[in-house]
């Protein structure tokens, strides 16, 4: 008597024929789901006021420089700069602040200050960029 070879191939054709059921049952229910929408409530622009920043600027060479608004511009040290910061915050918590970092100051120089500021607690903290051209 002759011995049966075992056959040790997977059937993949009841694998496809069941995700093509799938893909149809999807393709069909698909457009019938309703998404959802928010209304948002709208206010009027008069009232945003809008407070002008205090600028740093990190030059390429990392000194620091510091402009208030309706200020002028003057050179200030690290701790000369977090003392001031933390002044105008105390008086106005509202205050934004933005980080001006020269095109040629490497990018940690301006991480740096924006970590400092941060880990000193003060707050709304941005960077200050400028338009490209398209």
């Amino acid at each position: 008597m002759r011995q049966r070879r075992l056959m040790n191939q997977i059937n993949v054709v009841p694998y496809i024929d069941v995700m093509l059921v799938l893909l149809v049952i999807f393709m069909v229910t698909a457009p019938m789901i309703q998404t959802g929408t928010v209304d948002l409530p709208s206010v009027g622009s008069a009232s945003m006021v809008q407070t002008p920043p205090v600028e740093v600027e990190v030059a390429a060479d990392g000194s620091l420089k510091m402009r208030e608004p309706g200020g002028q511009q003057h050179d200030v040290s690290r701790e000369q700069l977090v003392a001031r910061l933390r002044e105008i915050q105390a008086d106005n918590p509202q205050q934004p602040m933005v980080i001006a970092g020269d095109r040629k100051a490497p990018y940690e120089m301006i991480l740096d200050v924006m970590d400092l500021l941060q880990r000193e607690g003060l707050q709304k903290i941005g960077l200050l960029v400028q338009p490209g051209r398209s």
